[in-house]
Order: C-alpha cells, then sequence, then structure tokens
C-alpha cells in the first residue's frame, strides 16, 4: 500500500450483471463512490473486458490507482464477437459458472497488499453470486437493482401468478386471443395494470424456462440481501416504492444516477465512459444543423432485435413522416441477418436522415434539435429521456420494458406505444402526433416536469442526494 491513508479507504467491489443496459448504472454508481473515497475495483467480464478495449482502447481498462478493472469468466463458449450475448445462455451461466471465480477474486483481494481490505461488495441484483460470496465471507453486501422498481415489483410476484393459476399459460393461443388484456388488480402498487404489462418472461407456457425462472428467482433473492439500491427517485415510482419498502425497509432510491453524477468533481474518472461499443460522436454535428425539437432519435438499446420486415416497416415510417432522424443501427439488430436497407429508402432520405451504429445517447438527447425518441423502453434509456425532457415512442421488446412502456404511457404521460407488429403508418402517424400535435406538446410538457423533478431529487439534500448519504453511512462502510 503507498500510504496509511490508502490502506484506510473503504473498497467497493463492484460486480454488474454483463450486458450495456447493468454495465452503464453500476460504472456511475462506482464513480459516485469513487468520489467519496472508496477504493473501486469494478468486476467485468474477460468477454465484455475485451469489448472495452476494442471500444476505448488497451488504456482504458488501466483504470486509476484506486480505481481498478478485475475480471471474471462468464462461462460461455470463447467469442470475439463484438454484439450482445445471447440474454438466456448468459443468465444461465453466470448462475452455475461466476460464484467460484469471483470467490476467488474476492479473496485473492482481500490478502493483496496493493489494495485495502474489502469492505463491501456491490452487487447488481441479478448477479446473485455477488450476493453468495459477501455472505459467505462475512463481507457486507448489497444488491443494485439496475432496472425500475415497477419492473422488480413485477418479478416479485412470478410465483403469484403461478399460485392463482394464470401461469403457465395452457397453449400458445394466449399470445393473441386477448388473454394478455386481463386486468390485474391485485399486485401492491400497481393499479390497473394488465397481464400485457408485466414483464415479458410472464408469456411462458413452461415455468421451467430459464428466464422466468432467473428473473423471478434473482429478485425474490434480492429480499435476503442487507439492502437494495435502485437506480429511481422517490417520486417518480411512488405506489410501487411505498409497497416494496413495506415488505423490505432497507431500499435506497438514488437515481437518476446520471444527474447524481453532476456531483462526482471533474476529474479523469469523470470521463471514464462504460459503452462496450465505439461511439459515434459526429453525429452530434450534423444534429447541429437542424432547427430546435425537429429530429427524431430512434435506438432500440442494446439487445432488442427485430424481423427484417419490421426493420423496413420502420424505415419507411420515419421515411414518410418526413421529419429528419438519427438512427442507431447496430450490426446485430436484424435477426440472424445483417440489417441491410432499400436502396429507394437512402436516395429517399439522404438528406435527412443519418444512420449510425452506436452514439453517446446522453449528449444526443441532450441536443436541442432533438423533438422525440422512439426507444425500446429500457430503464436507462426511459430515465434518460426524462432528465432531458424528451417525450418518448414505446416499442418495448422484452423483460421489464413493456411495464416501464405502460407507465410512460399512463402514470408518467410521456410516451404513446407502437404495437407490436410494427406498420410504416403507425410510425408515420406517431412521429407527426407527438411532433406536430397537440398530445405531443403534453407529453413533452409533462417530461420536462419529470426533468424538473429529477433535478430536484438530485440536487444536495433532495431525497436521492439525502438517500446516496444514508447508503454509505448506513450499508457501506466497514462496520
Amino acid at each position: 500500500m503507498g500510504s496509511s491513508d490508502e490502506a484506510r479507504k473503504p473498497h467497493a467491489v463492484c460486480v454488474p450483471y454483463p450486458s450495456q443496459g447493468h454495465v452503464t448504472p453500476m460504472m456511475r454508481l462506482a464513480k459516485l463512490l469513487h468520489s467519496r473515497g472508496f477504493h473501486i475495483t469494478f468486476v467485468n467480464t474477460k468477454f465484455n473486458h475485451m469489448r472495452l478495449i476494442r471500444s476505448k482502447g488497451p488504456n482504458y481498462i488501466k483504470g486509476l490507482p484506486d480505481f481498478q478493472f478485475e475480471t471474471i469468466p462468464d462461462g460461455l463458449p470463447p467469442s470475439d464477437r463484438d454484439a450482445t450475448q445471447d440474454v438466456s445462455a448468459l443468465c444461465d451461466s453466470t448462475r452455475k459458472n461466476c460464484l467460484a471465480p469471483f470467490k476467488e477474486l474476492v479473496l485473492r483481494l482481500n490478502s493483496s497488499y496493493e489494495v485495502p481490505p474489502i469492505t463491501c461488495i456491490v452487487s447488481d441484483g441479478v448477479t446473485g453470486f455477488g450476493r453468495e460470496v459477501g455472505k459467505e465471507l462475512g463481507i457486507p453486501e448489497v444488491q443494485f437493482w439496475t432496472a425500475s422498481a415497477c419492473g422488480f415489483m413485477g418479478y416479485l410476484n412470478f410465483t403469484e401468478l403461478i399460485k392463482r393459476g394464470i401461469i403457465p399459460f395452457k397453449d400458445e393461443s394466449f399470445k393473441d386471443d386477448g388473454t394478455l388484456d386481463t386486468p390485474i388488480d391485485w399486485i401492491p402498487g400497481m393499479k390497473n395494470i394488465r397481464l400485457k404489462d408485466l414483464p415479458s418472461f410472464i408469456r411462458t407456457t413452461d415455468t421451467n424456462e430459464t428466464m422466468f425462472d432467473f428473473m423471478g428467482s434473482e429478485a425474490r433473492n434480492c429480499l435476503n440481501s442487507s439492502a437494495i439500491i435502485f437506480n429511481t427517485f422517490d417520486e417518480f415510482e411512488y405506489d410501487v416504492l411505498e409497497a416494496i419498502s413495506a415488505m423490505f425497509p432497507r431500499i435506497y432510491n438514488i437515481g437518476p444516477l446520471s444527474l447524481l453524477e453532476r456531483h462526482v468533481p471533474n476529474s479523469q474518472l469523470k470521463s471514464l465512459s462504460s459503452s462496450l461499443w465505439k461511439e459515434d460522436s459526429e453525429c452530434l454535428q450534423w444534429l447541429d444543423k437542424w432547427e430546435l425539437k425537429s429530429v427524431v432519435y430512434v435506438n432500440y438499446g442494446s439487445v432488442t432485435m427485430m424481423t427484417e420486415k419490421h426493420f423496413e416497416e420502420f424505415a419507411w415510417g420515419l421515411a414518410n413522416s418526413k421529419h429528419p432522424f438519427l438512427w442507431i443501427v447496430r450490426s446485430d439488430v436484424v435477426m440472424g441477418d445483417s440489417a441491410v436497407l432499400p436502396e429507394d429508402f437512402v436516395k429517399e432520405t439522404k438528406d435527412r436522415g443519418l444512420l449510425v451504429s452506436w452514439c453517446p445517447q446522453e449528449q444526443v438527447l441532450a441536443h436541442p434539435s432533438i423533438g422525440v425518441f422512439l426507444t425500446h423502453c429500457g430503464w436507462n434509456s426511459t430515465l434518460e429521456s426524462i432528465c432531458f425532457g424528451v417525450p418518448i415512442i414505446c416499442w418495448p421488446f422484452f423483460a421489464d420494458q413493456q411495464t416501464n412502456r405502460w407507465y410512460a404511457c399512463t402514470t408518467w404521460g410521456i410516451g404513446m406505444e407502437v404495437n407490436h407488429d410494427v406498420k410504416r403508418d403507425e410510425i408515420k402517424e406517431l412521429v407527426e402526433e407527438v411532433m406536430e400535435r397537440n398530445k405531443g406538446k403534453v407529453m413533452r410538457q409533462n417530461a420536462l416536469e419529470w426533468k424538473k423533478k429529477a433535478v430536484e431529487a438530485t440536487d444536495i439534500e433532495g431525497s436521492s442526494y439525502n438517500n446516496f448519504e444514508r447508503l454509505i453511512k448506513e450499508a457501506l462502510h466497514d462496520p
């Protein structure tokens, strides 16, 4: 150790679930803890570690003396693809294979003179192996649920859906016969919700299916932790948060982390981004040439995949709306194929459309030319849209995105929904509705109201700011 001060530092080991939507908020939390004097060990899988090197260069993962990167294997066969891994296989593998290498890493760190003794493990709500290792080795641990609290409540009730005989469904007909429109009135804190608004893994004829079993059990196991952190703020998900704290009082709502992060002092660390894709920042200059609130921003996140047919319908819907658009098209967004657009679409939109493979999303959403965000409703994207006061058009893909969409279109009043079977006329109509008509104005106003509340929550003495202070004092410091 360099000094006795360094040796006395609290040391947090942060272990995100290995996909972009989880790594991003965990990195924000790690930076915030570092700014409060913590030594940080940030644990990626080897696969994502290599992606970071490709995206950011080898100097990135050198970190700083008191912010270090470590790796564990994810248990899947080796691959050098620059794409999100199969979610179901990854969940199954992390659950079965990560506990032993993570424990080995923790023991190695704790026997090293190079770093302070570990004082806490902050593990993603769906990396239960972090919690298990903490308990086994007597190290204080907390769970960080990186998705929405409303999604968490949905997962907690998977067993209740089985008890009530609602799932498993008998056959595939439930998808089209109106069954999913059935209202559910017994989940605490969730009024007027329907089956189709619960996390998508309930749509199963087999409750042993990996994702149904994994997400339900990981959420329930969070309740065995010493504390749970949520990337949300009290007012945004008020009813659900009240219901969760009634069954598990030790929760800390410290979001939106992207706004709380403004309290991190300017330093080499502040600019540390955790994007697993190489970001194209030239699109920001392209946005400069458009009028205020005139551009449609389209990004389905890091996991969503679609058919070639849906991809084409989105394309022509955007083209026919006549609005300029910035469209993020990952190389793996079309199932089993590379995303190739018709030549006449390219010709039609060459002066007002820009396609890039990845971008710095927060800087894009902060740009004054952005008028609406067409999104998959992942939690990071949903929070970022309100942090910048941008209304959304929702096309959820899976997991809690359906739940986030329901809240966005009802409780929060910031969104409109695209039918899952996308049609170009509907896309055109929704873009025009949000960009040009009264409903869009109301949604934008609501988004700006939420932005104001999110800023207040993360201001000094705001609810999220104070909850973060409590988290450090009550749950994370060496007792």
